[in-house]
């Protein structure tokens, strides 16, 4: 009897343990500049949920992300500098996120948390790259860098293609708060990633955050003037409030369903802003490796833990997240890699303790520049005195020689340490498909290689599709690997013009091969300039048809994975977006 009541204490001890650790919500926006909040004194926009966010708990004066996105949402996601997880580049595999790092997600779920994300992911769509295989139990959003078209879109869940509801934003919002009352009525602590899409291109946002903004005179300018797309700044701003409508409304979803007093709210962006907007006079806007390229707005809010009007001056990392919040949740580290973050809680507790030594790297496509506390080497090494030359107006290397050869030392470090055996290729890194721990594999346009005739609905590959297909010699390939040996259903997402019905296509992977004729038209319209606010540079989308190709036997390792049109009797082919490969169960046919 005795044993038996001291295992029920002990597991009543564990369950008000857990009762007790703090939920997280992480909210990342896409190219949102530092000066894109009214907080900030930016008088083009009002941002009152987010300004009240940031006075409720901490927010730091100099906090840096990488100078574009899939970066920084690996160091997010890593607490470690983007190249040592293989990060290269925004699209096409290059985006993916190695394998053997350890996520803030698989550290969180380890302690007991219900994890999912809302959103775009950007670190590797196909398993195990992809969210679901990275730690988060619930995942409902796009994979790729940018999506072509924001209202009611195609997304997925858990792997699975869906159609949104209404406008994405909004739409990933409903889903998070939607996960969070769950996670509350299973009384599971839960930790919520909503990494937003906006304000990326293309600029579109609903009509009742665009009405205020269209036609409107602008009071603050870039500090380049003429360099600034007014339109284009109109749009990123209605963006950007339609934003913070968004956290005020998941803020009082929480104080709804009673845990807003137990929840650690986080908010950042990625970058720097997506166009020369008002930015507080910074050098630099997305892409930059300058301030204005990497400064970000932090918010840390926790009632009751963090004091309200918490101002942190110490220079502060994306990478610092992963330690700061495991800390905060008491919670600990999984991942046997060192990080290159630190935990911030000591400055959250006590914003005047001094300020450490640190140096920040910001790197992207050779572009490097190192930070401390009060001065920034940039990448052609000129130094700033950020402190006192926050614009980076002069250059003072002669003038502070020994401060610029320390930073110049940590850039040659980092080149040391991090790039070393950085590869910024795909080269021996095939697309991951037919996992048998998941149903679903994504194999799309983005990714793949056109030969022959076929060319790119677009330059920039992520959303985009294949079109001009036009002899029986052109083809698609992706270098892949097949995970599992298995049987795998195929779907094909195509467009056909009437006059081209009939024509058959095939796909081989090593010995195996399918094909199928198509025999029903479909040629839809290209969809997107409508609801654009600003005249778009990606690709404009289609809504493609799915046929099944029919199942292929597979077997595990690597190959070339090839799409071909061996009979054409029109002038044309398909237009193609995607492959979606389902793994059979127990190698039944459904």
């Amino acid at each position: 009897m005795r044993k038996f009541v001291l295992v029920l204490f002990t597991i009543l001890v564990a369950q008000m343990a857990q009762a007790e650790q703090p939920n997280v919500v992480v909210i990342l926006t896409d190219d949102q500049g530092w000066g894109d909040l009214s907080l900030h004194g930016n008088q083009n926009l009002n941002t009152p949920n987010l300004d009240a966010l940031a006075k409720a708990g901490a927010q730091f004066d100099r906090f840096y992300v990488c100078p574009v996105c899939s970066p920084t949402r690996a160091e997010f996601l890593t607490g470690r500098y983007h190249p040592r997880g293989g990060v290269f580049s925004t699209s096409a595999g290059g985006e993916r996120l190695d394998l053997d790092e350890v996520t803030i997600a698989d550290t969180f779920k380890a302690a007991g948390y219900h994890t999912g994300a809302f959103g775009k992911w950007h670190n590797g769509m196909q398993y195990p790259y992809h969210p679901n295989g990275r730690g988060f139990d619930e995942y409902y959003g796009f994979t790729s860098g940018h999506w072509g078209h924001y209202f009611s879109p195609v997304l997925e869940h858990n792997g699975a293609l869906t159609r949104g509801e209404g406008f994405c934003v909004d739409d990933f919002t409903n889903r998070a708060m939607d996960f969070i009352e769950e996670s509350v009525k299973q009384d599971k602590p839960f930790f919520a990633y909503l990494p937003y899409n906006t304000p990326h291109s293309p600029m579109q946002v609903p009509d009742q955050f665009w009405k205020k903004f269209d036609g409107l005179e602008l009071e603050m300018r870039n500090r380049d003037p003429q360099r600034e797309n007014l339109q284009h700044t109109r749009a990123a701003l209605a963006m950007c409030e339609n934003v913070d409508w968004n956290v005020g409304r998941l803020m009082k979803r929480l104080d709804k369903l009673g845990v807003a007093d137990n929840t650690i709210v986080v908010f950042f962006h990625d970058n720097g802003p997506n166009g020369a907007r008002w930015n507080d006079g910074m050098r630099g806007r997305k892409g930059s490796t300058d301030e204005g390229g990497c400064r970000s707005p932090l918010f840390i809010s926790w009632p009751g833990k963090i004091k309200p009007n918490t101002f942190v001056s110490q220079i502060a990392s994306v990478t610092d997240l992963l330690p700061t919040l495991s800390n905060m949740a008491g919670i600990n580290l999984i991942g046997e890699k060192p990080l290159d973050g630190i935990d911030l809680s000591a400055w959250i507790a006590d914003p005047q303790k001094e300020h450490n030594d640190r140096i920040i790297i910001n790197s992207w496509k050779g572009r490097i520049s190192a930070r401390n506390q009060q001065y920034r080497l940039d990448h052609t090494g000129r130094l700033y005195d950020i402190s006192n030359d926050p614009k980076q107006d002069r250059d003072i290397v002669k003038e502070q020689p020994a401060i610029a050869e320390k930073l110049r030392e940590a850039i040659a470090d980092f080149k040391t340490d991090v790039l070393s055996d950085y590869n910024t290729t795909n080269e021996g890194r095939p697309f991951v498909i037919c996992h048998k721990d998941y149903r679903w594999t994504q194999v799309p346009a983005r990714d793949g290689t056109a030969h022959g005739n076929i060319i790119r609905s677009n330059k920039f590959p992520n959303c985009s599709y294949f079109l001009n297909w036009i002899s029986t010699n052109d083809k698609i390939t992706w270098p892949a690997h097949v995970q599992h040996t298995g049987r795998y259903r195929v779907y094909l997402h195509y467009t056909c013009k009437k006059e081209n019905v009939g024509c058959r296509v095939q796909l081989s992977f090593n010995d195996s091969t399918i094909s199928q004729k198509i025999v029903e038209s479909h040629d839809p319209p290209v969809v997107g300039a409508k609801e654009d606010r600003f005249v778009r540079v990606e690709s404009y989308i289609k809504y493609f048809r799915e046929i099944d190709l029919g199942i292929m036997e597979l077997d595990a390792g690597a190959g070339e994975l090839s799409l071909t049109i061996p009979e054409m009797p029109g002038d044309e082919g398909i237009e193609f977006r995607l492959l979606m490969f389902e793994r059979l169960e127990d190698g039944k046919v459904k």
